[in-house]
């Protein structure tokens, strides 16, 4: 795999269980390459589980979650996650967003154990009313990673 201006170690790229590529990749200087490109979508499913098990780790502990999973009875949270959280609507967590929206102290660890550092607006076009969606620092960082990969793509 061609790697421009990147700081991976070759086994960190072919390990692909542990979804490390991500964070890797996110980290790079240069743009992706489509060499990336290619090598993330090989291996999707197995990086979006590990993306999963990083994710409900992470945020286990937050109220939402301690509704459906018992933090420390579960060894699998990742299999918990999807077997006890229900698929939820807007309306379902719009008073956890409302919540953390009014701030204070309250509002930590209500859905991220991370701190929300910037809340998205929908475009309001269903339903007709913007919804809020709080967002991390972490959330940044992913959606600045999958606008580079645009670039190769254009340029191909």
């Amino acid at each position: 795999m061609q790697q421009p201006n990147q700081t991976m170690d070759a086994s960190a790229t072919h390990d692909h269980d542990d979804g490390g590529i991500i964070k890797l990749a996110a980290l790079a200087p240069a743009p992706p390459s489509l060499d990336l490109i290619e090598e993330l979508t090989t291996h999707a499913g197995a990086i979006q589980r590990r993306l999963l098990k990083d994710i409900v780790d992470t945020n286990a502990g937050t109220e939402y979650l301690r509704r459906y999973l018992a933090v420390d009875g579960d060894d699998d949270l990742a299999a918990a996650f999807k077997q006890r959280v229900p698929v939820v609507e807007y309306e379902d967590i719009k008073p956890f967003v409302d919540r953390i929206a009014r701030g204070g102290e309250d509002s930590s660890l209500l859905v991220s154990s991370a701190p929300i550092t910037e809340f998205l607006t929908s475009s309001g076009t269903s339903g007709g009313e913007r919804k809020l969606m709080p967002s991390t620092a972490d959330d940044l960082r992913r959606r600045a990673f999958m606008s580079s990969l645009v670039s190769p793509l254009i340029n191909r």
